[in-house]
């Protein structure tokens, strides 16, 4: 029996897709349906390539890598488009960037669905946004005319763009990071949004409760925790204290959307909580994950639940 090649494997991959003209992942293989890649991620940036590997492996099969993508500057596909070959290591504290073609640009502007988002490379693990949200993004914007938006955990503030782009009447981003939140208002202004319906807390969610309720009550709240912030944050044991908040914070008819990005907590999780915590609140529906963050176990990959008050 031939042995499998997992470099030849990747390179046919990304070979024999049309490059997109916007941000997308272009292989996943952390969804483990892809033998001797499962650790590596490929995702296009408009010009540049970010290759991803979230663990150390062998030095014959880096170099095998190394030179499999410098190969497809002269593919059909990617001919005159790649400005910049990225390789990062994110099993590094320091999520090591090594540049394998071009010139890195560090903070490109992108866009998702006509939106435009800036990242940041080269600095931290996450790049400033988290491609497998891109249809939960979707979402939002077409739920969001005319609601006020409670965005929890926001980041870079990616929901709140969608929801102003959707024509929400304000929206409240909270999260503790005010860098994030900084580029939260950065991503706004590029797309020429109207910063008064934007608000921006960096508190501790759960020491700001009073200032949340200020803003409300809402019709649509977005809850897209970490899995695990030291200090502040544990999934399974904190995300029932948000959930039990909520009857306080919706308006009647509202909209909730709890997301959850272990593989290690199933959404049935986080309907139990929710029916437990606050059951006025009905399960609606599991949003459809991007195809092209395909995994071999649903419930392993990003999990976004609708739910709906009653």
């Amino acid at each position: 029996m031939t042995a499998i090649n997992p470099v030849s494997t990747l390179l046919n991959h990304l070979q024999t897709q049309a490059v997109p003209n916007e941000l997308r992942r272009l292989f996943h293989g952390r969804g483990r349906c892809y033998e001797g890649l499962e650790q590596i991620t490929v995702d296009w940036l408009q010009g540049q390539l970010l290759v991803s590997l979230f663990k150390e492996h062998d030095v014959d099969l880096i170099a095998s890598l190394k030179q499999a993508l410098l190969s497809l500057v002269e593919t059909e596909a990617f001919n005159g488009k790649l400005s910049a070959i990225l390789l990062q290591h994110r099993y590094l504290p320091d999520s090591d960037l090594e540049v394998l073609y071009g010139e890195l640009t560090a903070m490109p502007i992108v866009e998702e669905n006509g939106l435009k988002y800036g990242l940041k490379l080269g600095v931290k693990q996450n790049m400033g946004l988290f491609l497998d949200m891109r249809l939960g993004r979707e979402f939002v914007k077409a739920q969001s005319t005319g609601a006020r938006v409670l965005n929890l955990f926001s980041y870079t503030c990616g929901f709140s763009v969608a929801a102003i782009a959707g024509g929400a009447a304000h929206v409240v981003n909270l999260d503790m990071a005010k860098a994030a939140l900084k580029q939260g208002r950065v991503n706004h202004q590029l797309n020429e949004h109207d910063l008064s319906k934007v608000s921006f807390l960096g508190h501790d969610l759960f020491k700001s409760w009073g200032k949340v309720r200020k803003y409300g009550p809402y019709d649509l709240i977005v809850i897209d925790p970490p899995s695990f912030q030291k200090g502040s944050f544990a999934l399974t044991k904190d995300y029932q204290r948000i959930l039990r908040k909520l009857p306080e914070l919706l308006t009647p008819n509202a909209q909730v959307l709890a997301c959850v990005n272990s593989p290690d907590v199933s959404s049935q999780f986080l309907i139990d909580e929710m029916t437990r915590e606050a059951p006025t609140l009905t399960f609606v529906e599991r949003l459809q994950n991007p195809p092209e963050f395909k995994d071999i176990d649903e419930q392993s990959s990003l999990k976004c639940l609708r739910f709906k008050a009653s």
